[in-house]
């Protein structure tokens, strides 16, 4: 593996680029590199994958035949992203599909701690929050290992969310008929939250993680039994209008041996039915915590319409998941470049502001033969935002 990770090494000073790479440099150096299967040397290294796949997230290329189209024609891509002699169809698709899994994982894993310590919390007070939600992707029918229904294939993606911080954590890749709830146990961490909707709900469940000491904040269906055991009077101008401990479930069928805590509120007219074992916390925060869980709504969304994810490279699980882990190496690079720059969350308008200073930076370099005299070093760079 090299011992540095700068895509400004060759001839094109893109200093905006680099600093959107700048926090891979450390992890590069503890990941395994990709070894020859034969006598020939190596040609494309996994810093080539890894640099070629965040391009293709960062610029919103269509397809992989996209992308190898740009890395071959393209001057910039050509001589910082893809390897001395190239990257060839054949190449790319072979290593996507067969090579660099265990590595991709590693890489993610670093870089979502190195932003879990970078990013401060926006709601400390309601302790450590991970929204757990699946997401369907579309495939083909040639997929045969996404099983969803007859003539139908999807992926799922099941996913945890820190919602503090708004950056996923953790990811896991099934078929789409793949139950959502046994992920909760895979997902979930010693001292966090699960913040859950109603497909979550399950009375066993909530048992155990009860007794597991397991935190949760879950919406429950509407017409669930509950039998009251105690009743906590909310205050007359909050939206909250029920607070107890309660039984869920029928007797003798489905109902939680252990009692559990139930809130009611209502909003804009709608009524929400949340169960928790978050006793700490006032209704109100119980509510709050909930409203939050639509921050990856607002992710998967963002993460799809903005970065491609679900434009899919690879028909393979190995290949698809390399994609996805890519997508989501590149959103935790966006997400510390614009707590660094900007002290903001990632926003579509900072993304096209870097997409545009880096296309800046390139014409500037070819304009003055290469160097931008007004570039900045990596070394340089701007101090990170203090919080």
């Amino acid at each position: 593996m090299p011992k540095h990770f700068y895509p400004n090494s060759r001839r094109f000073d893109t200093p905006s680029f680099a600093e959107l790479l700048k926090p891979l440099q450390a992890i590069l150096m503890t990941v395994s590199p990709f070894k020859s299967r034969g006598n020939k040397p190596l040609e494309v290294t996994f810093e080539h994958m890894l640099k070629s796949l965040i391009f293709f997230h960062l610029e919103e290329h269509t397809s992989g035949r996209h992308l190898l189209q740009i890395l071959q024609e393209d001057a910039f891509a050509r001589s910082e992203i893809a390897p001395p002699d190239g990257m060839k169809n054949s190449t790319f698709f072979e290593i996507l599909n067969n090579r660099g899994l265990e590595q991709f994982l590693s890489v993610y894993q670093a870089l979502q701690q190195q932003a879990s310590h970078m990013i401060p919390k926006d709601f400390k007070e309601l302790g450590d929050l991970v929204a757990i939600d699946g997401s369907l992707i579309d495939a083909v029918l040639s997929m045969t290992w996404a099983d969803y229904r007859d003539g139908a294939k999807k992926a799922k993606v099941h996913l945890g969310f820190d919602v503090n911080r708004a950056i996923p954590s953790k990811i896991f890749l099934t078929n789409g008929k793949a139950d959502e709830r046994p992920f909760v146990d895979s997902i979930l961490q010693p001292g966090q939250t699960a913040v859950m909707d109603r497909y979550y709900q399950h009375h066993q469940n909530f048992d155990r993680w009860q007794t597991e000491g397991k935190q949760f904040v879950c919406r429950i269906k509407a017409n669930t039994r509950k039998v009251i055991i105690n009743n906590n009077q909310p205050q007359s101008d909050s939206i909250v209008f029920f607070d107890a401990m309660v039984l869920l479930g029928s007797e003798y069928l489905n109902q939680t041996e252990r009692p559990i805590r139930l809130i009611g509120y209502r909003v804009k007219g709608k009524i929400y039915w949340i169960a928790t074992n978050r006793y700490d916390l006032s209704a109100e925060q119980v509510a709050e915590i909930y409203r939050l869980r639509w921050r990856i709504e607002d992710f998967f969304k963002w993460w799809k319409q903005h970065l491609k994810v679900y434009h899919l490279i690879s028909r393979s699980y190995h290949g698809l998941m390399i994609q996805i882990l890519a997508g989501l190496i590149t959103y935790l690079l966006l997400a510390i470049y614009c707590h660094n720059q900007y002290n903001e969350k990632v926003s579509i308008k900072r993304v096209r502001q870097l997409r545009i200073q880096i296309q800046n930076e390139i014409r500037n370099a070819n304009f003055l033969g290469g160097r931008s005299p007004t570039s900045e070093s990596i070394h340089e760079s701007k101090p990170y935002a203090k919080t």
